[in-house]
């Protein structure tokens, strides 16, 4: 949808847009819950009515309201940070959804995460199908979701990728250069305009950011 910002707040609703994969129909709806500013989305394919939610970090009513209608087919927690899994057992009690996990992160959570969500792995959620890709650094198990649509890359980036840099390392200089490997290694080889949807705030893209990388690697945060 062409009005589309990707400025959410909580307490304000849900922003939406429809992308096309494949002639498929799918809307990604974001919408911000809990006291921490959390991002959480669904990507739903509109003929099968089968979705993905990315993130259930909050605020359990709101998300059910969120996904009331449609056929949740997979949550996945894009880390294991409390802040992003809080509604999580409440929503896969009432979806049934299988919930995944990137590898090193699943003993930072309470819920017990059904599966893996592997580098390179694919998911499949009706007609369209996205990525896994393994981004450490914030977290060891850190997981960004790749939508390949039709129009640009969408990419789902939790906690690994922020309009003006990578997610907090907390002082780890190790962990600062895990982050900054993934960023350039893995993220940035994708198109400039791949659409980057964060964990917290607004969106951005990678062509906004990525001539900020060496400013990210000598800041040192």
């Amino acid at each position: 949808m062409s009005d589309y910002s990707g400025h959410v707040a909580a307490g304000t609703g849900a922003a939406r847009r429809r992308v096309t994969v494949g002639g498929i129909d799918v809307e990604i709806v974001k919408r911000s819950v809990g006291p921490m500013d959390n991002n959480a989305y669904l990507l739903t394919d509109l003929n099968s009515g089968e979705a993905l939610l990315i993130d259930a970090a909050n605020d359990a009513p709101a998300l059910l309201d969120l996904v009331d209608g449609v056929t949740v087919a997979a949550i996945h927690t894009t880390h294991g940070h409390f802040d992003h899994w809080q509604a999580l057992e409440v929503l896969r009690q009432a979806t049934g959804a299988p919930v995944y996990v990137g590898p090193g992160d699943q003993e930072m959570m309470e819920p017990v995460a059904d599966r893996t969500a592997e580098h390179g792995g694919r998911l499949q959620v009706g007609g369209f199908e996205v990525e896994f890709l393994h981004t450490p650094g914030h977290t060891p198990g850190s997981v960004c979701i790749l939508l390949r649509a039709d129009d640009r890359h969408h990419l789902f980036t939790g906690d690994t990728l922020f309009p003006g840099g990578p997610g907090n390392t907390f002082g780890n200089a190790e962990a600062f250069a895990r982050i900054m490997g993934s960023l350039r290694e893995c993220l940035f080889t994708l198109p400039d305009d791949t659409w980057v949807y964060p964990g917290h705030g607004d969106d951005t893209t990678l062509g906004a950011e990525r001539p900020h990388l060496d400013e990210w690697q000598e800041r040192g945060w």
